[in-house]
Order: structure tokens, then C-alpha cells, then sequence
């Protein structure tokens, strides 16, 4: 699957009068560049804010295609030039504001959805090495067609429907696989690398990608293989360990289903709760404030700010803590971005959890997805808000400090890897900001003080050498100590009311 940015998105019909303006400035710059000026001046800009200044550079815009288009040195793809014109003028705003085509929308809703249709496999190409260029499973999804039909992780798909895999891109040879339900799809794989590949011919299916997974969860020490047998349904203990990936539309539901498979078996459920959110780069807001809620009893989950009074709003929570009251540890890391942030801070900010690991990401921004001509143009991803967390921080370019600093390194690695931030983007919102006015703050809040934690190996069930989860391990002492997860608690409410009443 494409990656997705760090987002926090709204659903598509968050504005709807936007397909029309951006449909007529489409369909005007087609047509050549005197309309472009006429149309654009009278469906999108005959308002009296903008200015004379600016109708004079439209008109300029106007010409330089006219210009290009007419006198080239090769015949120029319209749809390239309006293409590359857009992502110009895009690129002048924030990292995350960006024009998607029709074939970038489709991939965008597919993840949000969390289900598209296909094989129900997860997938990379190796770059260099014996398996370079063909399309390497790396894991195939429970209860769908490739499970169903014995694939394995590790599988190379080197021919699909009877063409070559090698010399395909990744995202060419995964727009393939994709299909709609119920049609065939031939495949040549290759498990053995000493052997002739082997012929599948599957029937495309809906896929449900969970972004949760979870377990009970206790015994030390903890590995990724202790990870790899939560996600198996193998785990035990006394405490419920859940990991979201991402935010996607399966998200509230994956999360309540996790706890209600701990009340079954859990007796007297669970004695506390690990949210795993690192290296999770975000989703759509409203499954944030669903997490969030779920933890919370009532009251403020977080704010959004914008330009217009109708993009300024508070999300509230319901009544009622779904864990009422358990010790909640929240980890995170570098890689927790936007919607993963919201619920670190709400339940930071509200001393509902303790958080564990190394700063977040730092993406404070909120996008709204604008279908342009009802998504056959694609859609504008466009940043509208800010977003705050309930005590008011905002998070952009500053990112959120865990209650309990704990960067790891490994055998091997002399220092901590540098991370960029969202300050580290081009044209970043709030970076000068952060810069001029808070950097004694920022400093401390790097973290660059704390001695890194030098964790360790293990071997695998399969003999292989896999990393000691350290801050997963270092969660479950402290739930396990109550008295200690209190006081830290309590100590880390206490160093944020300080912190605000200096402010």
C-alpha cells in the first residue's frame, strides 16, 4: 500500500462548496489562458478581498500557459502543465496541503476506509539483493484470499496474469493485484528460491485492514516476538497491551472490541492498559476523539482553530470511562504524528495516562479533503486548523513530551539516530515561532539530557536475533508497582500545573 502522510483528515463532504470553485478554475485553465483569467476572476475570485494585484498575476498566469502551450519546442501536455501548476502553487503553503489525482484520492479513501478490494496482502520490493525488483510478501492478512490460499511471508510474486513482474514499480504492481470483488487473478510465486515458481489463481475479495491489534499482555522480558504473539492472539496476563497503527474508519471499533476481549480473558479484567502509538502517523480526527473518549469521562478532548469562525470548535467526550479509572500508559516516539498526538495530549492533559518514550512528531495542522468535480479531478488536501490540546497547547512544530523520557539504543548504535520533526518540513506552520520564542523550552523538551537506555537481543523462535522491546518492558514494571504509576502520575500533573501557571 501507498504510505500516507501524517494527517489528520476530515471526512470529504467537510466542504462541499469547494468542488465547485475548483472545478471551474480546472476547466478554464483547459481551454487556454485568456478564459483562464474570465473564469477564474468571475465563479472563484469576485470578492472584494482580493485585490487588483492579484487579478493582474491571474492574468499573468494566464499568458505564460497561453505562451507555452502555443510556442513550446514540443507539443506540452496540457494536463501536465495545469498538474504542475497546481502542485506549484501548493507547494507554497504547508507540507501537508498537496493536490491528489483521481488515482491518489482512491488510495487516500481506501486507507482511511481501512478495506479495499484485493488479495489481502502486505507487501514491499527489495532495492538490491537476490529479490530485487519482484514483490516480496511480507505478511498476509488473516481471512482473505492469500491466507486462504497458503501464501507465506516471504513469497515473491514474479508474474501477474502472465506479465513480468521485474521492471514494474511497486505501485504499479499493486494497482495490479487490486481488482474489483469476485474477478480472477493468475499469479506465478516463488517460495523456493531453488525451484521453478508455482502457479495461484485467485478470486479478488474485500479486505479489512485492522489498525488495531491487541492482547493480554505480562511476561517478561518483552521482544518483538512477544508482539508478534499478541498480534497471534497468544499473549497472557494480567494487563491488556493495544496497538493502533493508524487511524482509519476501523479504528473506534477495532479499540472497543480489544477491550471487550480483555473483560472475557482477563479475570476481573484488566489490571491497566499499554496504548502503543509509536511510529503511528495519524488518520482522521474523528477516530482520535473516539479514542480518546473511550478513556475519558466527558469533557474537552481537544480544540481546532482556523481563519473562519466556522473552523473554530471543541470536540467533547461522553460521560463514562470505558476502563473507569485503570492505569493507562501511553507509548510514543518521533514517528507519533497528528491524530496520535490528540490522543496523547488529551489523556496527557487531562492526567488520565502516563506517557512513555520520546517526544512526538510535532503536526498540529488539521487538512480537509476537497473532492474537485465530485473526485473524477481528484481532490484538494488542504490545511485548515490548528489544533489544541484540552489545556490549550498547541502541538504544531512543538510536538508532545512524554511524562517519562526513555530514548533506547541497541548494541552497535553509539548514539541516539537523528529524528526529523515536522519543524525539520519546508514551510512548516509555527516554525519561527518555535525558533525565536521557545527554544530554552524545546531543549529541554528534546530530552538530549536523558542517558540513552541500551537494550538488547534475544533470539526469535525461529533462531533469529530480534530486539528487546525496552520501553514496552519498562511500561509493564510500572503498571505492575501501582504505588509508583500513582506518584508518577500525580508528579507529572503537578510539573504541568507548575509549568502553566509560569506561563
Amino acid at each position: 500500500m501507498v504510505k500516507s502522510p501524517k494527517n489528520a483528515l476530515r471526512s470529504p463532504a467537510a466542504h462541499q462548496r469547494g468542488k465547485r470553485y475548483s472545478s471551474g478554475a480546472l476547466v478554464a485553465a483547459a481551454c487556454g489562458g485568456a478564459l483562464v483569467f474570465g473564469v477564474l476572476s468571475s465563479a472563484v475570485f469576485a470578492r472584494a478581498s482580493i485585490s487588483a494585484d492579484t487579478f493582474r498575476q491571474l492574468d499573468l498566469f494566464g499568458e505564460v500557459f497561453e505562451q507555452v502551450h502555443e510556442n513550446y519546442v514540443q507539443d506540452p501536455d496540457d494536463s501536465d502543465l495545469i498538474k504542475g501548476a497546481i502542485d506549484g502553487m501548493l507547494d507554497t503553503l504547508d507540507p501537508h496541503s498537496s493536490y491528489l489525482t483521481a488515482e491518489d484520492y482512491q488510495t487516500m479513501q481506501e486507507q482511511t476506509r481501512g478495506s479495499f478490494a484485493g488479495l489481502g496482502i502486505q507487501v514491499q520490493m527489495d532495492n538490491e539483493g537476490p529479490d530485487k525488483g519482484y514483490v516480496k510478501v511480507v505478511s498476509p492478512i488473516d481471512d482473505t484470499p492469500a491466507a486462504r490460499a497458503g501464501m507465506q511471508s516471504g513469497d515473491l510474486i514474479v508474474e501477474i496474469n502472465g506479465e513480468d513482474v521485474f521492471g514494474m514499480s511497486l505501485d504499479e504492481a499493486i494497482s495490479k493485484l487490486k481488482g474489483e470483488k469476485g474477478t480472477k487473478i493468475d499469479i506465478a510465486v516463488v517460495r523456493d528460491r531453488e525451484k521453478e515458481p508455482f502457479d495461484l489463481t485467485l478470486v479478488r475479495d474485500i479486505v479489512t485492514v485492522q489498525s488495531v491489534t491487541s492482547c493480554a499482555i505480562g511476561a517478561l522480558p518483552v521482544s518483538r516476538q512477544t508482539q508478534r504473539d499478541c498480534v497471534k492472539g497468544d499473549g497472557k496476563g494480567d494487563f491488556g497491551y493495544i496497538r493502533i497503527s493508524n487511524f482509519s474508519e476501523q479504528t473506534r471499533d477495532g479499540l472497543l472490541k480489544a477491550l471487550r476481549k480483555f473483560e472475557k480473558e482477563i479475570p476481573g479484567g484488566p489490571k491497566g492498559i499499554i496504548l502503543d502509538l509509536r511510529s503511528n502517523p495519524g488518520g482522521l480526527l474523528d477516530q482520535a476523539v473516539a479514542v480518546s473518549d473511550a478513556f475519558l469521562n466527558g469533557g474537552e478532548i481537544v480544540s481546532t482553530k482556523g481563519r473562519r469562525p466556522r473552523d473554530t470548535m471543541r470536540e467533547m467526550g461522553t460521560p463514562g470511562d470505558k476502563l473507569n479509572g485503570k492505569p493507562i500508559i501511553v507509548l510514543i516516539n518521533g514517528g507519533s504524528a497528528s491524530a496520535s498526538e490528540i490522543v496523547a495530549g488529551a489523556l496527557q492533559d487531562r492526567n488520565r495516562a502516563l506517557l512513555l518514550g520520546t517526544k512526538s512528531f510535532g503536526k498540529g495542522s488539521v487538512q480537509t479533503v476537497i473532492p474537485l468535480q465530485n473526485g473524477l479531478q481528484g481532490a484538494l488536501r488542504l490545511t485548515t486548523q490548528r489544533y489544541y490540546t484540552p489545556s490549550g497547547r498547541s502541538i504544531q512544530a512543538h510536538g508532545i513530551d512524554p511524562d517519562i523520557a526513555m530514548p533506547v539504543i541497541y548494541p552497535g548504535q553509539d548514539e541516539l539516530a537523528e529524528r526529523p520533526g515536522e519543524a525539520d518540513l519546508p514551510n512548516a506552520l509555527d516554525v519561527a515561532e518555535t525558533d525565536d520564542e521557545n527554544e530554552e523550552d524545546d531543549a529541554m523538551a528534546d530530552n538530549s539530557d536523558v542517558e540513552p537506555f541500551l537494550c538488547s537481543f534475544e533470539e526469535s523462535d525461529e533462531g533469529d536475533e530480534i530486539p528487546v522491546d525496552c520501553q514496552l518492558r519498562r511500561a509493564l514494571e510500572i503498571l505492575a508497582d501501582a504505588t509508583f504509576y500513582d506518584q508518577a502520575l500525580a508528579d507529572a500533573g503537578a510539573a504541568r500545573s507548575e509549568e502553566a501557571s509560569a506561563h
